[in-house]
């Protein structure tokens, strides 16, 4: 019996292992999801110092996965160099002077480190993510790429807007696919397959771009020195364009220490490449190039004012908050020397304030990991109770979600295209949902499945009732239907737009100022109606009545009991043909054609709901912008030009351009051609010129996507799309194949989800099962021979004996 207990034993711990490698573990150690760090340095006591203040940001920010630094050295340099124990080391050959053309440029050791590491490292192997970083950077939480939105031909990267080579001549120069160049560097996050395609491209772009002396100029690569210096960089976006990866680009992710972060944007990365100070202190990383600070026992960079002092220098939140994160980082450096010095046996400093104010518990909790989200400020601690920092209370921002409403048709998939497009280029915040309108007939034809997240709603384009056309009573009867039926909605605030739009930044309720009872708009001057006997007859409260409307942003609760006054009052508008008129409707048309747009006035004005009137969130392409406003979005709704070249939606309504190959609207001219002698005119035009590529920019990834084929053939067929239809009608069960951001999905798009869920609940069971069985036998086998043995001879006591043994030694 003793036997017995120690193979239950056995198979009990067998069954607790099976069962854990079929769950996963630990996420980040199980592939799929190892992460490794790389960042590129040489042989100088300049990036020595980096490296340790890097190094010790890793641990402290308990970054998953091992880091490793590629080290470019010449064989003289190895010889005299001293700091082989400050990181995990590959060691690369240098190419600071390029072997072939004698080119001094240490920047190319980056991308050709990252090569011979791909090739030479028996790392690599063992790898499915990997994030490149800087020397001169300091982490201040895990970067994780799945859980910023990374997948497989998606990098994430911060925004360099100064690489404007990729806007002009040098990207037509250097890359087939210009229209593909994305403004990033910093960090980058990607998954190795990526990487293995790219990092040849890099090193080669790189060398190519370094070679075009021709166009170093300023104007043309942003280049302030005009000396080639960020050849690197734009090897990297050429190269990237070149085999056609498409970043999401993050621009909350990196701070350099002295700018000021958005409100409320926690980011994980602080990048010290530029100087920065904080009243009369300052620091700049060059005038340390030389500097063996790692050597020399005790030795620290100068210390930066106090948390405290920073709170009597300004008074201005945000401001303040930029001072902090940057005597942050330089204290994160100092803290590294401290403790290097101390691995590296020198002598326990001398008692000193500032030692005293590294070690303590408010430097600790100052300095404490953070998890990113956009918008969102929270610790590696979120379960913890947090004390506000010096009685500053710091709370999160609200989550988002935006909608918007189109239907089956092909006028509305390029919009859908252009739209999702640059809403991952945006960083709004939050997820993205279709709402999309069909009747049961345009389903069965429809192909345009999978170019949103989406939510199927029954069209109201002809009236269930009255019978009158009017699709523009979908919009708010889509809202309604996905209030009601998605469940819980996984954002308190909701951001509603229309399909014509293109999102040039975030749009977010802390920064316009939206709250409870008061949503945000845009101004809609010709809604007059607000102000005549058309609000008096269609609402209790015509002087809550606001001409707003184009972008919407409404407190969930507010949404919840306005969709259905919006709807309502659509109806009653659109009923309401005596009062279809001009002087009435401000509608040139006298069609009651904007009476959703009354709907939504008149049901907010029901509700009392008083809006925030911003005009810097949305602009027509063609209006003169106002001067220093970003506008957060283009409104393609009516016909814009630009000297010879127009563009009109309305004529594209019949144009099937999402299925057709390779199909785009004609190039609008290219900015060097514009006249510069009206600024307001050259801001405009400009404006309509970036509307108009952005559209063109769309198609061509949604083409590539789709695998069309060269655009050089003779022949070009449109893709055949798979959709697969539930047996319930009108649910379409497929996943979004060009969603680029984590999408919590409506209730008809989920069963897939839960497929898996059971699937693996159903594997671990089989395994339980499995293991029991084995476990069943095994005993029932222990006892037969334990009997045989106590009964039989002892001939057959010596077979059972080796039977037994070969039992054993079979378990």
């Amino acid at each position: 019996m003793a036997k017995v207990a120690v193979l239950i034993t056995f198979a009990l711990m067998g069954l607790l292992f099976v069962v854990a490698v079929v769950e996963g573990g630990s996420p980040v150690g199980k592939p799929g999801y190892r992460i490794h760090t790389l960042f590129s340095v040489e042989c100088q006591n300049y990036f020595d110092w980096q490296t340790v203040g890097l190094m010790h940001s890793f641990r402290k920010a308990r970054q998953p996965g091992p880091i490793t630094r590629l080290l470019s050295c010449t064989e003289e340099e190895k010889k005299s160099y001293r700091g082989m124990h400050l990181a995990p080391t590959f060691q690369v050959p240098s190419m600071s002077r390029h072997p072939k053309t004698g080119d001094w440029y240490p920047a190319i050791n980056k991308p050709a480190g990252v090569v011979h590491w791909l090739n030479h490292s028996e790392e690599a192997k063992h790898v499915d993510w990997v994030v490149i970083l800087d020397a001169d950077m300091i982490i201040r939480g895990p970067i994780i790429p799945t859980e910023l939105g990374a997948e497989r031909g998606r990098p994430v990267s911060a925004y360099y807007g100064y690489l404007v080579g990729c806007d002009n001549i040098l990207a037509k120069i250097h890359t087939k696919h210009p229209e593909l160049c994305d403004k990033v560097g910093g960090l980058l996050a990607m998954h190795i397959d990526d990487l293995r395609a790219l990092a040849p491209k890099w090193l080669a772009k790189t060398e190519e771009v370094r070679e075009d002396k021709a166009h170093w100029s300023t104007n043309i690569t942003g280049d302030i020195y005009g000396k080639g210096w960020i050849s690197e960089m734009y090897g990297y976006s050429f190269g990237a364009a070149e085999v056609g990866l498409r970043h999401k680009i993050n621009d909350d992710l990196m701070i350099y220490p002295g700018y000021i972060p958005r409100p409320g944007v926690e980011p994980i990365l602080f990048h010290y490449g530029l100087p920065f100070t904080v009243g009369n202190w300052s620091f700049s990383k060059l005038q340390h190039h030389e500097d063996d600070i790692v050597y020399r026992c005790g030795e620290l960079f100068p210390e930066p004012p106090y948390p405290r002092e920073v709170y009597t220098m300004e008074s201005e939140p945000n401001k303040r908050r930029a001072l902090l994160l940057s005597v942050e980082c330089m204290n994160t450096l100092n803290e590294g020397l401290v403790l290097r010095h101390a691995a590296d046996g020198c002598p326990k400093p001398k008692w000193s304030k500032y030692l005293s104010f590294l070690k303590s518990k408010t430097f600790a909790n100052l300095s404490r990991p953070k998890i990113f989200s956009p918008g969102v400020q929270q610790t590696m601690e979120a379960g913890e109770d947090q004390q506000p920092l010096f009685g500053e209370t710091m709370k999160p921002h609200p989550k988002i979600h935006t909608v918007f409403s189109t239907e089956c048709s092909p006028y509305f998939d390029w919009q859908t295209v252009g739209l999702i497009h640059s809403f991952h280029l945006s960083g709004q915040p939050g997820n993205i949902t279709r709402l999309l309108s069909c009747t049961d007939e345009d389903l069965k034809q429809y192909k345009g499945h999978d170019l949103a997240p989406t939510h199927y709603v029954p069209s109201m384009s002809r009236h269930p009732l009255t019978g009158d056309w009017y699709p523009a009573i979908n919009k708010p009867a889509g809202v309604l239907h996905w209030l009601n039926h998605v469940g819980d909605i996984d954002a308190e605030y909701i951001v509603i737009l229309d399909a014509d739009m293109i999102l040039r930044g975030p749009i977010t309720p802390w920064e316009f100022n939206a709250s409870r009872g008061h949503p945000v708009s845009t101004p809609y001057e010709y809604l007059i109606g607000c102000d005549n006997e058309l609000a008096e007859m269609h609402t209790s409260h015509p002087e809550y009545c606001d001409k707003v409307g184009g972008v919407i942003i409404m407190h969930i609760d507010d949404l919840m009991k306005f969709a259905m006054y919006w709807l309502l009052k659509t109806e009653e508008v659109r009923f309401d043909k005596e009062h279809y008129a001009t002087n009435l409707t401000g509608d040139i048309y006298s069609s009651g054609w904007i009476s959703e747009m009354y709907g939504y006035s008149f049901g907010a004005a029901e509700l009392k709901l008083r809006h925030v009137v911003s005009r810097e969130i949305l602009i027509y392409p063609g209006y003169v912008p106002e001067q220093g406003v970003k506008y957060r979005v283009f409104h393609y709704g009516l016909e814009f030009s630009v000297g010879n070249w127009s563009f009109d939606k309305a004529n594209w309504r019949d144009k099937d351009m999402v299925n057709t190959c390779w199909a785009k609207f004609p190039d609008p001219p290219d900015p060097s051609t514009l006249d510069r002698t009206d600024e307001n005119i050259l801001q405009k035009n400009l404006l309509s010129i970036e509307c108009g590529k952005k559209l063109n920019e769309a198609l061509m990834l949604h083409h590539r996507k789709r695998n069309c084929p060269d655009p050089s053939s003779p022949i070009l067929t449109s893709p055949k799309l798979e959709t697969r239809t539930s047996r319930k009608f009108g649910r379409i069960e497929e996943k979004p194949k060009t969603s680029t951001v984590p999408v919590r999905h409506t209730q008809e798009l989920s069963h897939s989800d839960q497929n898996d869920g059971h699937f693996r609940s159903l594997k671990v069971w089989v395994v339980a099962l499995w293991a029991f069985s084995g476990l069943g036998f095994m005993a029932v086998m222990t006892m037969v021979f334990s009997g045989r043995k106590s009964k039989g001879t002892k001939g057959k006591s010596s077979r059972s004996r080796k039977r037994h043994s070969s039992q054993d030694s079979w378990s």
